[in-house]
């Protein structure tokens, strides 16, 4: 690929704008599914091969694939009237009390047959790569029994092995106490760990533990041994943390050594600086502030600490409805006070560490995955500035294009 506007390469020194590592004109030669070679378009077009299949990216900005680190798009049916009511002035909580929220997912995953998950997920993951997404985290955690969590990571999986988006598989069995349970929470607590956790692992279908540490759903000890259990099975911690209360979410996702914790809305200062020493990335998810009109975690303080902070849509039915990783980057620029530089760094560099896989994907750089993004944009920051709209004109996962943007107007 030849004569970038703006090769962004996310290669460069520091963590300031010079880490984007722009490279103008620039160039990248592909060989298979890895990068073999990153740099100005005049020379790496007088060394190619004679066999080489060149595309001229003139006039556009090329980007890695773009991560997004939590998502939830194993799911069936809507809640659109939930949207209303929080319109009426209902909270979100409240909604969950009545029945409502996880719960009345869960009750209609149950219901929905495996083919239909699947090709709902499929079509949803195919609009988040027309966005230029190439790699996805995707939790369970609508189905709430054993038999319906092991399904639906088995849909994960096989969403996974069809392509073309990458997708890191998380086990959310501990996010909410199904109906059947309401009076005995630690007996839901124990099938997760005594005979959920074990399954999982037993089938290898989770690269990833979380759960919804937060009041009135799990408290700190419950979430400390279901993530607990999960290391014992092989699989690394994420936690749903501080998102509605300052819990300490933060601070157990420092004890436990997670990868991530996400929401963070209402995170201590001390919780995100023992995040910052164990190198937990937070993972931010505007567009569910957004949706629900609720607070903002606070990006300016957690950068000023240091920390990676990755974005992510946050993707689910009832507290965040988009694919749209584009759309995510402008609201956090917007209302969290992120550059475009930095919303750029959450879904690539940042968003690889909140998945494990830094060293594979989110930078263009040789001997890393063939994963590219190329937009029709005169700059970077065009990608936040037009918001609403996908700009992406083709998506290139392990150096085979999957996507290209109709030519129609």
């Amino acid at each position: 690929m030849l004569n970038a506007s703006q090769l962004v390469t996310l290669d460069g020194p520091g963590d300031g704008e010079e880490s984007l590592g722009i490279i103008e004109n620039g160039g990248i030669l592909l060989n298979g599914e890895r990068i073999a070679e990153v740099g100005g378009s005049s020379a790496l077009e007088s060394a190619l091969p004679d066999d080489c299949t060149v595309i001229d990216a003139r006039g556009k900005v090329v980007t890695p694939g773009f991560i997004d680190p939590h998502t939830h798009v194993v799911f069936a049916g809507s809640r659109e009237l939930e949207f209303e009511l929080r319109l009426k002035g209902m909270s979100y909580s409240e909604i969950a009390r009545r029945g409502g929220g996880i719960k009345s997912s869960v009750r209609t995953l149950r219901k929905t047959s495996t083919e239909e998950l699947k090709r709902a997920g499929a079509r949803r993951l195919r609009r988040m790569m027309s966005y230029g997404v190439t790699t996805a985290e995707v939790k369970s955690g609508y189905g709430l029994s054993s038999a319906d969590e092991i399904r639906t990571l088995e849909v994960i999986r096989g969403l996974a092995e069809e392509g073309p988006v990458e997708i890191v598989p998380t086990f959310l069995g501990a996010h909410e106490v199904p109906d059947e349970y309401l009076s005995d929470r630690e007996g839901y607590v124990n099938l997760v760990i005594e005979e959920m956790i074990p399954e999982v692992a037993r089938r290898g279908l989770a690269r990833f533990c979380d759960v919804f540490c937060e009041e009135g759903v799990f408290d700190l000890d419950q979430s400390r041994r279901v993530l607990e259990a999960g290391v014992k099975a092989g699989m690394r911690p994420k936690i749903h943390a501080d998102e509605l209360s300052p819990l300490g979410g933060a601070e157990l996702a420092a004890e436990v050594g997670a990868v991530s914790a996400d929401h963070l809305t209402k995170a201590s200062e001390r919780g995100l600086k023992a995040m910052k020493e164990r190198g937990v990335v937070p993972v931010l998810l505007p567009g569910t502030s957004f949706f629900l009109r609720s607070e903002y975690a606070p990006a300016r303080r957690m950068l000023g600490l240091g920390l990676p902070v990755a974005l992510a849509t946050d993707m689910n039915p009832g507290s965040c409805t988009t694919e749209s990783l584009p759309l995510t980057m402008t609201i956090a620029c917007l209302n969290m006070g992120m550059l475009p530089f930095e919303a750029l760094r959450a879904v690539t560099v940042n968003a690889a560490r909140a998945v494990g896989l830094e060293d594979k994907i989110g930078r263009l750089k040789a001997g890393y995955q063939a994963d590219l993004a190329v937009f029709d944009a005169p700059r970077y920051e065009y990608l936040m500035y037009h918001f609403g709209a996908s700009d992406a004109a083709r998506i290139i996962k392990k150096g085979r294009e999957v996507y290209e943007a109709s030519q129609e107007t």
